[in-house]
């Protein structure tokens, strides 16, 4: 009899009189559908999940190696912000607070009267406030000769605070060396955290 024969005239309610050949066929048969079964329930799903995380493994190193080096360096880091908050808190400290405006024109004036200037005006204009600062306009006009305006502006660039003289002009008035500067002078001030606006 053979295999096909013995499988068609099977009595599945009588194992006990299957043939040993018919046993290990359907034994088989079983084992092959476990076997697809749980691959496709168990082992694609996982395959699938692990192309994936194979996928991401070099951007994983990549990171991983950014932050290994950030990590080897961080107290130059932490040194290097030391550093910078050093030099903001100096260059802060040249930004003069509101109340110290005044101060600032009259070392101005002073500068330019040591230089022989004459001054006609030296007067505060607009307020532009910016993110943590604002330029406080300040506007000039002073006669003197060629080399006391100059002096003058650079006198100003020495001062211990930033000033920026912007839009000036020059003129000749009167006898041959005298000129007119009219200048606008740019001042800074730190705003306080309670006065800036989000």
């Amino acid at each position: 009899m053979t295999l096909i024969e013995e499988l068609s005239s099977l009595d599945l309610n009588d194992f006990a009189s299957w043939t040993r050949r018919v046993k290990l066929v359907v034994a088989g048969a079983v084992c092959v559908a476990i076997i697809a079964a749980g691959y496709n329930l168990i082992i694609k799903e996982q395959q699938g999940e692990l192309d994936s995380l194979q996928r991401k493994e070099p951007q994983l190193k990549n990171t991983f190696l950014e932050k290994k080096a950030l990590a080897i360096n961080l107290d130059a880091y932490k040194q290097q912000m030391v550093e910078a908050e050093e030099t903001f808190g100096v260059l802060l400290k040249q930004l003069p607070n509101e109340s110290e405006i005044p101060d600032l024109l009259i070392d101005m004036t002073q500068v330019g009267l040591s230089r022989g200037l004459q001054f006609e005006q030296i007067k505060p204009g607009n307020t532009i406030e910016k993110d943590f600062y604002a330029e406080k306009l300040v506007n000039i006009k002073a006669n003197g000769e060629y080399h006391q305006i100059a002096s003058f502006v650079s006198d100003i660039a020495a001062l211990p605070r930033i000033i920026n003289v912007d839009n000036f002009s020059l003129r000749r008035v009167g006898p041959a060396n005298t000129l007119v500067i009219e200048a606008v002078t740019k001042t800074y001030h730190y705003l306080e955290e309670s006065s800036v606006t989000p």
